[in-house]
């Protein structure tokens, strides 16, 4: 089921939060369990699963990285469990930055940590500059498959990026 279709949205690489959060209520009494319990074992387990997708379908809409993540997913560009292979040069860098992390954390230099925590953040910043016009103005059918795989590329910096930010705390 794409949940796209099943909030009634267009396909894109963000959705606007304050229609979501008002579909997710309206899709979430539609396909309230309790309101089929006098239909047929079909429509009870239909409505279930619907009310199912409609949960989940809001928990990816609500989050930023998970609607990119499942956007390529549905556009065959990211594939679950996949290995991919982030460029040597931003590897490099995080080999650095985590060496600094390292040494950091060693010596219990919180102001060295504390600023290594804001140099993730504004390396988060600056990596989303490239691809920025991509994912706020998605145009289906005008938006090229190899901007999308810039998009990729950027999700994938960005969950690296984030799990060190998980690991200063």
């Amino acid at each position: 089921m794409n949940y796209f279709e099943l909030f009634e949205i267009p396909e894109s690489l963000t959705v606007d939060p304050v229609f979501i959060k008002k579909q997710f209520y309206i899709l979430s009494r539609k396909y309230h369990p309790d309101f089929f319990s006098n239909e047929l074992e079909a429509d009870q387990t239909e409505a279930l699963d619907k009310s199912a997708a409609v949960n989940r379908a809001y928990k990816i809409f609500t989050n930023p990285e998970l609607t990119i993540q499942y956007f390529l997913q549905l556009k065959g560009l990211l594939v679950e469990e996949e290995k991919y292979q982030l460029s040597p040069a931003f590897l490099m860098q995080m080999m650095e930055l985590n060496e600094e992390l390292t040494d950091a954390k060693a010596t219990a230099d919180t102001a060295k940590i504390k600023e290594l925590e804001q140099s993730i953040q504004q390396l988060q910043t600056e990596i989303y500059e490239p691809v920025k016009e991509i994912v706020e103005h998605y145009q289906s059918g005008i938006t090229t498959e190899k901007e999308l795989l810039q998009v990729k590329e950027y999700y994938y910096q960005k969950k690296y990026l984030s799990r060190i930010l998980v690991g200063l705390h």
